[in-house]
């Protein structure tokens, strides 16, 4: 593929977000076109709103699930979507505003000189980060490493990037699991597993306290469990790839000297 027949779009998953969806999707909207949203079965009113949104802004779509299906498969959903409309990639996003749309342009720029790549954010933490979810991502992340015999992931957590559609699709219609939390991690090992290669750029994230219209839907012993479960089935799948893993490092590295 080459730039000329990319198609890219901005997807954001959205279950009960708060008050700073809206300002989250506005801010998309202004560095690009198109901007999809996925109700995850939210029923905080904001699905009302951002139809309202819609109706005025024909660069903004707005799907409907019935119910909270999970972040993954709410990406899945405006995903198979978005194929369907010939879109070739997305960038996801997240619908609290932690997210910097400022960068969007570039991170769509990167892929473009790059449609067979993914580009993953790396986040630049500021003092609002909290300590515990920033320290707990190390451990994802030194897992994902050996997951994918230290392939170029540098975050594995931070869901600010762009996927190949049709790469990620293959992926994740062939199995249940990468519908929760455990979709961002998931997805870039497999993708990785899959020839996928990976490009890293600086994006700001920004974490907002719930005076500040702050929503987290995390939970640290439900999640980490979830993640657990995850990277155990994903140390299982690396050894069965351990040999093909290799012999991919032997032939793709440059001769010495």
């Amino acid at each position: 593929m080459n730039a000329m027949q990319c198609r890219h779009l901005v997807l954001i998953p959205s279950y009960n977000p708060g008050p700073r969806v809206y300002a989250t999707v506005a801010d998309a909207r202004r560095h690009w076109n198109a901007v999809w949203v996925v109700i995850d079965g939210s029923d905080d009113g904001s699905r009302e709103g951002l139809q309202a949104m819609a109706a005025e802004d024909p660069g903004l779509t707005v799907l409907v699930l019935p119910a909270n299906r999970g972040k993954g498969a709410a990406v899945l959903a405006g995903m198979e979507a978005a194929a369907r409309a010939g879109f070739t990639h997305i960038l996801t996003m997240d619908a609290d505003g932690q997210h910097p749309a400022a960068a969007i342009p570039a991170f769509i720029a990167a892929s473009r000189a790059a449609p067979d790549a993914m580009i993953l954010g790396r986040p630049l933490f500021d003092a609002s980060a909290p300590r515990l979810r920033v320290n707990g991502r190390k451990i994802s992340n030194t897992l994902a490493r050996i997951e994918t015999l230290w392939a170029d992931i540098d975050d594995s957590l931070f869901g600010f990037r762009v996927y190949p559609v049709a790469a990620l699709l293959a992926i994740m219609q062939k199995r249940r699991w990468m519908r929760r939390f455990d979709f961002d991690p998931e997805a870039v090992v497999r993708l990785s597993w899959a020839g996928v290669a990976a490009i890293n750029l600086p994006a700001a994230v920004s974490y907002f306290r719930p005076e500040q219209g702050g929503v987290s839907h995390f939970r640290y012993g439900r999640d980490n469990l979830l993640l657990t479960g995850m990277h155990l089935r994903l140390l299982a799948g690396f050894l069965l790839r351990l040999p093909r893993l290799l012999w991919g490092r032997v032939t793709t590295s440059p001769p010495s000297g």
